[in-house]
């Protein structure tokens, strides 16, 4: 049996918080290993206890809200993976606002949605993040992709992806995860994981989302290529 995907809430709200804590801590697949109300008090849970030679609080999966008080969740997201560098974020907020949403894809989110999504769909973010892919509340997404069709075209020779990098690029865009990438090519997650790691640097990108999206933008994937 799997083990569960550890969980770290941020969310300064006190009754929002409280929605989330009642909506994961008795979930058997996920662990809710901490909720905090400020970036500052969730950092210093994952700041590495040098004195006992230990780690701090550890997450596979970050809901971080943006606007926090103090410290931001933009600001929050760059300390966090100092500590824990492989961990995802989900961002959840109110804040549908062009500019938020493009500046958490670009700081390296995974996940955004809105405080108004369901239950049930914040669930199913943490387990597809958790998956290895991406979840984007559905405004969100129909904004990224308007933007992608907007956008002018760039030489997408500058990227220099291997053939192999491109049919993974194109699966990343397709929604498919690691592990059904792996199957789809016939190939190991940890090969899969090498290619898209390879992907990123190309790019300069920290997650799917910002590579599916500056390959719209640079011509590398043609964005009516779906509907060829």
């Amino acid at each position: 049996m799997p083990s569960p995907i550890k969980v770290i809430v941020v969310e300064d709200n006190p009754e929002y918080r409280n929605v989330l804590k009642m909506a994961l801590e008795f979930e058997s697949d996920i662990d809710l290993v901490g909720i905090f109300g400020s970036a500052e008090h969730a950092l210093r849970a994952m700041e590495p206890k040098s004195t006992q030679g230990s780690g701090g609080t550890a997450s596979d999966v970050v809901l971080l809200d943006l606007n926090l008080p103090e410290m931001s969740g933009l600001e929050a997201m760059r300390w966090i993976r100092e500590y824990l560098p492989e961990t995802l974020f989900i961002v959840i907020t109110q804040s549908d606002a062009e500019s938020d949403v493009l500046t958490a894809i670009r700081n390296g989110a995974t996940g955004y949605l809105l405080k108004s999504s369901t239950v049930r769909q914040i669930k199913d973010a943490i387990h597809t993040v958790a998956d290895g892919g991406a979840h984007l509340d559905s405004k969100v997404a129909k904004y990224i992709m308007k933007q992608l069709q907007q956008a002018p075209t760039k030489d997408a020779s500058q990227a220099s992806l291997s053939s192999r990098e491109m049919e993974v690029l194109e699966l990343l865009a397709e929604g498919l995860v690691k592990k059904e990438i792996g199957e789809k090519l016939g190939i190991s997650f940890f090969t899969v994981s090498t290619h898209i790691r390879h992907v990123y640097d190309k790019l300069n990108v920290l997650n799917a989302p910002a590579a599916v999206s500056t390959a719209y933008k640079t011509g590398i994937l043609p964005v009516n290529r779906n509907k060829e």
